[in-house]
């Protein structure tokens, strides 16, 4: 039986460690949106690839495979992966939680660049708004309004993780729906 799942949630709701820690328990390939949406840039996530490479680079990564998980937004360009889902997770995490995971990632990943007079600072402040602004209606980004009208639009079963659980708890919810 294949499993296709598709992780989502907005940024730092945990939709990679999710996916890589699924994965790794169905023993699938793990896709991660961010390594197709971006190009490999130092610093990275600086600049968009085109979106027909960013698909023509998941087909082949998924064909010929029966199961796989993707996590990530796919939204406004991935609609091609959206028949193939069995089963996709929405993860909804508190956004004083998800803020707290984004700063302690960002100063892991990029330490002093992105404090004031660094080289990064003006595009970190520019992400935080961006993140910070996904409960936010009306926002134009990927927003958590955007997400529950794709959702609504699916045909596949969704499972919804609302809160921090544990990884191993997330993990167990997902298993339980996937069948």
């Amino acid at each position: 039986m294949s499993q296709r799942i598709h992780i989502v949630g907005a940024s730092s709701s945990g939709t990679t460690t999710l996916g890589a820690a699924l994965a790794g328990r169905l023993g699938v390939k793990h896709l991660d949106t961010d390594n197709y949406f971006w190009e490999a840039t130092d610093p990275p996530f600086t600049t968009k690839r085109p979106e027909a490479e960013r698909v023509a680079m998941m087909e082949a990564e998924v064909a010929g495979e029966p199961s796989w998980v993707i996590s990530g937004s796919l939204i406004g360009w991935g609609d091609v992966f959206v028949p193939r889902f069995d089963l996709v997770v929405f993860l909804h995490v508190p956004h004083a939680v998800r803020m707290a995971r984004l700063m302690a990632r960002e100063r892991a990943r990029y330490g002093a660049a992105i404090e004031p007079g660094g080289a990064m600072h003006a595009a970190h402040l520019e992400f935080l708004a961006w993140a910070q602004a996904y409960e936010t209606p009306g926002f134009p980004g990927r927003s958590l309004e955007r997400h529950r009208a794709w959702l609504a639009a699916l045909t596949c079963p969704v499972v919804e993780i609302v809160g921090a659980p544990s990884l191993d708890e997330s993990v167990a919810r997902v298993l339980a729906s996937a069948g």
